[in-house]
């Protein structure tokens, strides 16, 4: 495989309409989490999971998910097709997860929790099974996009910015779903919705498959053979790839600090919910409304009308190392302001006051590790030969995944830790109190040490284009020897 050309699409600028069709993937890929962020709660208010079990439902299938994920990047890396490496599996994965995303919320409360978590389980699998054949595949499309580093946070931008509006939207789907005047039920309510969710879903996602261009790859010499003959062979390639891939230094550091920064999030991102309408508002669901919503929206709103611009821009004149740093730092403000912030007794426009700084966690965090890890892929190739976005991807992706995973477990074992009673409508004052401390200090601690890890992060602008000129030579040096 040594000598693969490099797959970017431009060596420069992308057209904005190619921008675009890429970034509504990106909707779909952030609107399927934001919407299980807001659908998991069900299964506690409204189907009466206990927190363990429901932890228990984010970890295994998330976990299946990760360890499908390097597989799918080592098939993406070496497809042979007249579509090229990645498009017929983004269409492929979208429709498998708008489908399956809306049979695994057809649950019914009458018919019990082992029933309904047996369900609930295997259409968990196939979801995430459709997402792996999705998401992996269509992220490598986007490391693909340029060769350009400071082009790559603007691709990266863009996308996360259309994708932003997941988290804009998902907050009212808890409007919808308690609403008793639309119905009788939160558990009719995630029913009803999920179909309308997963379709709109399944159609942003296969926008990417039909109109962001690739190169044809049904020519190509190199690549691995894709055949139940050669699984074992492609098993070993894959776990080697893996470890050579985790080996490089800058990678490492960016997959580590993602994995903090993320998981932390993730881990009490639903405690929110429960914060705003069992402390703040004393479990009056009637009085926190729209409390949990708006909470939820205007984070989403701060991410893209202040973060994503501010972190583009300043990332092309200090760097992205920098940026990291500086826009992690603000957000561990952000989560101090919490504990203040979402209390009772006070006016409760003070909920928002804290996500403006809040958002420059996890806005920040996707929208230069994106474009730092297709930097890191031209630093792989100059060492390797070797052109692995989908492994990469599928690597970084995998940490996040697992970090989902690992969240989803997390959330439920703090909620029996601290004693939260889903049968109860008032929460015990040690009950929420744990949960405000997890709320704020678990993140507070994460993004510490993921600053720490970044500190000595060097893949800056200047090695990244010097890796660029080598790379040039190299390809040059490559053509002139096959037309001699």
């Amino acid at each position: 495989m040594s000598g693969v050309k490099s797959s970017a699409l431009y060596s420069g600028s992308v057209p904005m309409g190619q921008k675009v069709a890429f970034g509504i993937g990106m909707l779909a890929n952030q609107m399927f989490p934001a919407a299980l962020g807001i659908f998991m709660v069900v299964l506690v208010q409204g189907l009466g999971f206990p927190p363990w079990l429901w932890g228990i439902i984010f970890f295994v299938p998330r976990l299946f998910d990760a360890i499908t994920d390097p597989i799918m990047g080592f098939i993406s890396d070496n497809t042979r097709s007249k579509w090229g490496r990645r498009r017929q599996y983004v269409f492929l994965g979208a429709v498998i997860t708008g489908l399956s995303f809306i049979l695994m919320w057809q649950l019914h409360i009458e018919k019990g929790i082992v029933y309904n978590f047996i369900y609930f389980m295997i259409f968990s699998f196939t979801f995430y099974l459709g997402l792996t054949i999705f998401s992996i595949p269509y992220v490598a499309m986007g490391y693909e996009m340029s060769n350009d580093y400071h082009e790559r946070t603007r691709v990266m931008a863009v996308a996360q910015w259309i994708g932003q509006w997941a988290w804009v939207i998902a907050p009212w789907f808890w409007v919808v779903i308690y609403s008793p005047d639309w119905f009788d039920s939160p558990a009719a309510g995630s029913r009803q919705l999920a179909v309308w969710v997963g379709l709109f879903c399944l159609i942003l996602a296969l926008v990417p498959a039909i109109f962001v261009k690739s190169r044809p790859t049904a020519d190509e010499k190199d690549y691995e053979e894709l055949n139940l003959k050669n699984i074992k062979k492609s098993l070993k390639s894959i776990f080697k790839s893996f470890k050579e891939a985790f080996s490089n230094i800058p990678f490492r550091r960016l997959c580590i600090a993602t994995f903090l920064v993320f998981n932390s999030f993730n881990t009490i991102a639903a405690f929110s919910f429960f914060i705003i309408v069992h402390y703040t508002f004393g479990g009056d669901h009637g009085a926190a409304h729209p409390w949990p919503t708006l909470h939820g929206m205007v984070g989403a709103l701060c991410t893209t009308f202040i973060t994503i611009p501010i972190v583009t821009k300043v990332s092309q004149r200090i760097g992205k190392r920098k940026t990291f740093v500086i826009s992690q730092s603000i957000s561990i403000v952000g989560y101090i302001l919490f504990w203040w912030c979402l209390r009772p007794g006070i006016s409760p426009y003070w909920i928002l006051l804290p996500l403006p700084l809040f958002s420059f966690g996890i806005g920040g965090l996707f929208t230069l590790m994106m474009s730092m890890t297709a930097d890191v892929c031209d630093l792989d190739e100059l060492n390797s030969g070797l052109r692995r976005e989908g492994i990469f991807g599928a690597i970084y992706w995998w940490m996040v995944k697992f970090g989902l995973a690992f969240a989803g477990l997390s959330s439920g074992m703090i909620m029996s830790l601290v004693g939260f009673n889903q049968d109860s409508s008032v929460q015990t004052h040690t009950a929420l109190t744990g949960l405000r401390i997890f709320y704020s200090g678990l993140p507070i601690l994460g993004t510490i040490i993921a600053i720490a890890i970044m500190w000595k992060y060097d893949l800056s602008e200047k090695r990244a284009n010097e890796i660029r000129v080598k790379l040039e030579e190299r390809h040059s040096l490559q053509t002139e020897s096959v037309e001699a």
